[in-house]
């Protein structure tokens, strides 16, 4: 489940504001990820990080370039070759910012996007309501599940973009005026609690692993070079058998597919270089793409950015007061941060990112 918007900064259980009773419920059931980061700060950026696990790169998002339209890894592609049935479920036109092109072409068999919805209880801008969204998440899940199919599932919401429009009566408003950013973020967490009280006494509940991550966070912007704290975002990994745990170590968005398709027990071969964090590993590290920088933040303090034409430089970074201050970091993190850099472009560019069995 890809959470539009849906930072840290309004998650309570991570230090946000009280926006988020539900997913704080939902934190102590599950697996939540404490020091999470996005890899950018556009919904294309977190899709290509949760579905292929792919490293930001200086250029655009993979789902919108010409060369990863098809044959470009994503775990729906390799799920779908292993006989699940995979598809994209999404409340707004499944066309905005060429993710359908990108979904077809590579893996997802079926999209269910607005007009497949037959009488909604409430359209906006974006399309339909998170709600209405879950009742079709969840239909489609049961009627898999009564066919005996397995089966892999990107659920995408959109209510809790601007104009911030959501059904009225479901939530104590935070603040007034009603279309507010941090109002329609505790509407998406409400029908994030709704879901869950849907999944839970469904048929599929106990064969299936979820997991509830963001996008990005809301629009980052700010005077520093790249607003560290406006990538932090929550993951929470959820099911039947998944132990509740509060994880301290600092990953990233591409430490995510790895990691679940670790949990559902497939295996395969597969290009992505995200850690499968139920090993005894520490990734210690986090990728940030923020317009043409890049920045790579290890022991979440020391950060290496790099932007175009100039110089890499090290800076330490202080969590409590949100500060970047220059410093020098070993040369060995520097190209550690420009081989990730270029990594992504070079895969992209040679057409190296697929499944084993594609050459």
């Amino acid at each position: 489940i890809l959470e539009e918007s849906f930072g840290a900064q309004f998650v309570g259980t991570l230090g946000g504001k009280p926006l988020s009773p539900e997913f704080d419920k939902l934190a102590k059931e599950g697996w939540l990820f404490e020091n999470l980061y996005a890899t950018g700060t556009r919904s294309v950026r977190g899709i290509e990080a949760t579905t292929a696990g792919f490293t930001p790169t200086p250029a655009r998002a993979v789902v919108k370039l010409n060369n990863s339209q098809s044959g470009f890894f994503t775990i729906a592609d390799l799920l779908a070759k292993q006989g699940y049935n995979t598809s994209f479920i999404y409340g707004g036109e499944k066309h905005f910012d060429n993710m359908a092109s990108f979904f077809y072409g590579n893996g997802f068999q079926n999209i269910i996007d607005q007009k497949d919805y037959q009488n909604p209880k409430f359209t906006a801008t974006w399309g339909v309501s998170d709600e209405d969204l879950f009742d079709k998440a969840n239909e489609t899940f049961t009627q898999l599940q009564n066919e005996g199919k397995p089966f892999f599932s990107l659920v995408f919401s959109s209510s809790n973009h601007d104009p911030f429009e959501f059904p009225d009566g479901k939530i104590e408003l935070y603040e007034q005026p009603k279309a507010t950013r941090n109002n329609s973020a505790k509407y998406a967490d409400y029908a994030i609690g709704y879901f869950f009280k849907l999944a839970k006494q469904s048929n599929y509940w106990k064969d299936t692993v979820f997991l509830v991550i963001a996008d990005h966070d809301s629009r980052a912007a700010g005077a520093s070079l790249v607003p560290i704290k406006h990538f932090h975002i929550p993951a929470l990994i959820l099911g039947d058998h998944v132990e509740p745990r509060r994880d301290s170590r600092l990953v990233s968005q591409i430490d995510m597919p790895t990691t679940l398709l670790s949990i559902a027990g497939v295996s395969g071969n597969y290009p992505m270089i995200g850690f499968d964090l139920t090993q005894d590993v520490n990734p210690n590290r986090a990728f940030m793409q923020f317009d043409q920088t890049q920045a790579l933040m290890k022991g979440n303090h020391d950060v290496v950015i790099q932007t175009p034409n100039s110089k890499a430089k090290g800076y330490v970074y202080d969590k409590e007061k949100d500060t970047l201050t220059e410093k020098e970091v070993p040369e060995e993190m520097k190209k550690e941060a420009l081989a990730h850099a270029l990594l992504g472009s070079y895969l992209y560019k040679n057409r190296l990112y697929k499944g084993s069995e594609e050459k």
